[in-house]
């Protein structure tokens, strides 16, 4: 953390968990517990959870009502980022951007790297904001969910983390809707 964060407070956001999963239900859902155990623990807020099948539209759908949602800052996606047929998160999040964060795929592979070595190359992890909200798919494996939250988000959602973060910019995300 910069100098400064002694001085500013911490602002929680409030966080969806989508689980994408042809086979698991909320009993089973590992990787969405280990999602919301981790935004919680941190002091950040689940405005929602849910679970669908590995179907393009209806992810994309989820993703633009939550979008639409003036109670949801962030969402979060577990699942359906490998190289399957069936594995179609990336496609639905692509589809709503409108602006992808592409240096949080390369930093989540370097994270990844160390901890699984060049298996990370199968993981299609990806970021980026639409209306004015932040959208990141994780893999599917509590042990992703865990690296991708306690390595990147967990600091870019913290506002005294320096020297920049995610929550510091919010208010200005959609900045483009507000020109006229």
């Amino acid at each position: 953390m910069s100098p400064t964060a002694e001085t500013k407070q911490f602002i929680p956001v409030r966080i969806a968990v989508l689980t994408v999963s042809d086979s698991r239900g909320l009993a089973e859902d590992r990787s969405g517990d280990t999602l919301v155990a981790r935004l919680t623990g941190a002091g950040h807020i689940l405005a929602d959870r849910a679970i669908l099948r590995d179907e393009r539209a209806e992810i994309a759908e989820r993703l633009r009502a939550w979008i639409a949602e003036a109670g949801v800052d962030v969402i979060l996606t577990t699942g359906g980022t490998g190289l399957t047929g069936r594995d179609v998160t990336v496609e639905a999040h692509r589809d709503v951007y409108e602006k992808e964060i592409e240096a949080f795929a390369t930093v989540f592979t370097i994270v990844s790297m160390k901890k699984i070595g060049t298996s990370a190359v199968q993981s299609r992890a990806c970021g980026g904001v639409a209306g004015g909200t932040y959208l990141f798919a994780l893999p599917g494996s509590p042990g992703a969910c865990k690296d991708a939250w306690d390595e990147i988000l967990v600091h870019q959602f913290d506002y005294r983390h320096g020297p920049c973060n995610f929550v510091e910019i919010m208010p200005r995300l959609d900045e483009h809707l507000r020109r006229k």
